[in-house]
Formats: structure tokens, C-alpha cells, sequence
């Protein structure tokens, strides 16, 4: 049956009004959620590759970028499953999160200092942070002194603050093994004078390790111990020595019992006269040590070779592994989900590339 004419050019119009309306630009919000989905971040520094090793870890176009600014002195980044990163501004006293969209906040403040009338500039917020098999979060106070855990309902759990009737320095790093004990260095960065400050009771800068309530001492011949790691196999610990007349990597053999053997300079850059130390690190699945040093992050194989150096444009304090995302809704991680993207904390900048290898994540 014939359609009439009455009926045919109503819906006409109307489809071309539909038309219309669909080729129209989208409405500010869209456009704007949209951009924030696709957001991206400049890319900045560069990748120095000192041997072919190098290559299978990191991608010939790896690119480095900025994701934050803006910041004091950041450390202790930690990627959390949920889809966001974590990290330290020490002298800020606060641990701020990122999101993969670009947006940062305050996360938790005070972070690592309780007290009133602090130097200005001091660094006595929190420094390392780590996770428990519980996902609680792990943090290393300076200016408290001590190493908590942060409980699910906000509550704040004293796991280490004195070892013999003695306070603390100011726990600068922590890592666990396996068997569920607390591995942590002890440097006095949280004195403003270090080891000349009146406050200071241990005469030394130990690594420490908790396990079943109890605090063992089991080094204390580092001037400054700082970053911490395990091995794969967890046969060795890792232990950065930011000390300047003696800058290098150590490795310890751990027995059985988790104590320490006679620890071995694993690599010495004390003839590096470029600005930086060696401070925080983190190992791939292979056995590779990403350590941040002078000028970036070093990338050092099981042997002791030196692969290749990861440059930020600012010189690097720490480094942790987490998801590559470009949207908040995007950056979450499976249980079984692997990283291979690097987070790295460096000075007043957040930094991450991703590489071709998966890291070892608390």
C-alpha cells in the first residue's frame, strides 16, 4: 500500500533533524571525557645503552614520560591494584596518589611526622613504602621513627620503632620475604644534622629484619643504607649504599634461617661525578637490578654487568613497577596481571616508561 504524502514528509524531516543533531560536535562534557580518557603526558629524558642486554628489557622506542609535577622530594612510589600510584614528598610530610587520568591528591597527611615545630625543609615525612600478603600498606616515617602498618579502617598498627630500648633513626626503605618477614634500612635522614644530631641513639645505620614480633639487627657496616631488594629466588638481598665516599650496590647472600652472610659490592659508581646516589631499587623477574643512582636509574644484570642507564631529566631517588594506563578507569590489575611499566620518583617529578619485562611487586 502506497504510503500518503501526509505521513512520508513528516518522517522525512524528522530523519533529517535526526541526522542533523548526530553530525553536530559532542557537548562540552563529552568532549571533555573523552580527552580525559586519551590523556597523555610529555615525553622527556632518554635511554643510554652501555650492552646489547639491554635490548630484550627495554624496547628500542621506550619513551620516558612525565606524568607529575610540581612536588619537594618524591619517593617511595608503589603501584596499587586498584589502579593508582602512591609515593612519598618527604619534606612535605604527605603521601600523595596518581591516578592515570593526570590527576594527583593528598592521600595521606601527616605521612611520617606527628609532632609540631619541624625544620623547615626537613625530611621527616614518610620515605619507602611497601604491602603486606594483605594488601595493608607499609610505610617507613622518618620523623616519627619508626615503621607502621596502615590498617583497613585507617587505624595506624607500630611494627618497629626501637631495637634493644634504643629509638630508631629513621626508616628509610622495606621489603619482605616469602616467609612474611619485614626486611627495612635504618639511615639518619630524618635528623637535620644526621649523625651529629643530639636526638640520634643507635651509632649506627643498620638492616634490620622483623619477623614474628621480634626485631633482628643483621648488618651494620654501611655508613648509609637505603634501598632494598630481594633476588628472585630471594638467595640475595640487595642493599643501596648512598654514602659519598662510597657509593655502591651491595649483595648479601640470605641463609636459611633469613639472616645475612658477608655482604659483596656488587657495583661501584663512587667515581660518578654526575649529581645522585644510590638510593632506591627494585628487580626484574630475571634478576636485573634497576637502582636509582647518579644521573638515572641503573640497570645492572645478575653477573654485575652494567646494561644501560633509564635517564629521567631529573635525577631519580626510587623506582617501583605498576600497570601502563592513560585512564582512570583503565589502570586497574588483575591478581595475576604482570608490570612492566616503571614508576620513578625523581626530585620534584613523577616519571614511567614501559620496558619488556615484568617486575617483582610486593
Amino acid at each position: 500500500m502506497k504510503t500518503p504524502r501526509s505521513v512520508l514528509y513528516p518522517c522525512c524531516i524528522l530523519g533529517l533533524i535526526f541526522s542533523f543533531a548526530c553530525s553536530q560536535p559532542k557537548p562540552a562534557e563529552e568532549t571533555k571525557e573523552a580527552k580525559k580518557a586519551e590523556v597523555s603526558f610529555p615525553v622527556v629524558g632518554k635511554v643510554i645503552r652501555a650492552d646489547p642486554g639491554l635490548d630484550p628489557l627495554v624496547p628500542a622506542d621506550a619513551k620516558i614520560e612525565k606524568i607529575e609535577s610540581g612536588r619537594t622530594f618524591t619517593e617511595g612510589p608503589i603501584y596499587m591494584r586498584d589502579g593508582y600510584l602512591l609515593h612519598s614528598d618527604v619534606p612535605e610530610n604527605t603521601i600523595f596518589k596518581w591516578t592515570p587520568d593526570g590527576v594527583a591528591s593528598p592521600f595521606r597527611k601527616p605521612s611520617g611526622f606527628d609532632g609540631t615545630g619541624a625544620p623547615a625543609g626537613a625530611f621527616i615525612g614518610s620515605n619507602g613504602i611497601t604491602m603486606d600478603k594483605e594488601g595493608r600498606l607499609i610505610v617507613c616515617e622518618h620523623g616519627n621513627r619508626r615503621v607502621t602498618r596502615l590498617e583497613k579502617d585507617g587505624t595506624v598498627t607500630v611494627l618497629a620503632s626501637e631495637y634493644q630500648g634504643k629509638k630508631l633513626n629513621s626508616p628509610n626503605d622495606a621489603v619482605y620475604k616469602s616467609d612474611g618477614a619485614l626486611y627495612f634500612t635504618d639511615p639518619p635522614y630524618g635528623f637535620p644534622t644526621e649523625d651529629k644530631d643530639p636526638r640520634k641513639e643507635l651509632p649506627y645505620s643498620g638492616i634490620f629484619r622483623l619477623k614474628d614480633g621480634k626485631l633482628q639487627l643483621l648488618a651494620k657496616e654501611l655508613k648509609r643504607p637505603n634501598g632494598i631488594g630481594f633476588s628472585p629466588d630471594e638467595k640475595y638481598l640487595y642493599i643501596s649504599n648512598s654514602d659519598p665516599l662510597k657509593k655502591i650496590w651491595m649483595r648479601y647472600e640470605v641463609k636459611p634461617d633469613g639472616t645475612l652472610g658477608t655482604g659483596k659490592v656488587f657495583y661501584d659508581v663512587t667515581k660518578e661525578t654526575t649529581e645522585g646516589l644510590p638510593d632506591g631499587l627494585k628487580l626484574d623477574k630475571q634478576g636485573n637490578l634497576y637502582g636509582s643512582g647518579p644521573a638515572g636509574i641503573w640497570v645492572i644484570s645478575p653477573e654485575g654487568k652494567l646494561l644501560g642507564n633509564i635517564n629521567p631529566p631529573e635525577t631519580p631517588a626510587n623506582c617501583a613497577w605498576g600497570k601502563y594506563s592513560v585512564g582512570a578507569d583503565t589502570g586497574k590489575m588483575t591478581t595475576d596481571e604482570e608490570a612492566k611499566t616503571l614508576y620513578m620518583t625523581a626530585r620534584t617529578g613523577v616519571y614511567r616508561v614501559q620496558l619488556s619485562v615484568a617486575g617483582i611487586r610486593p
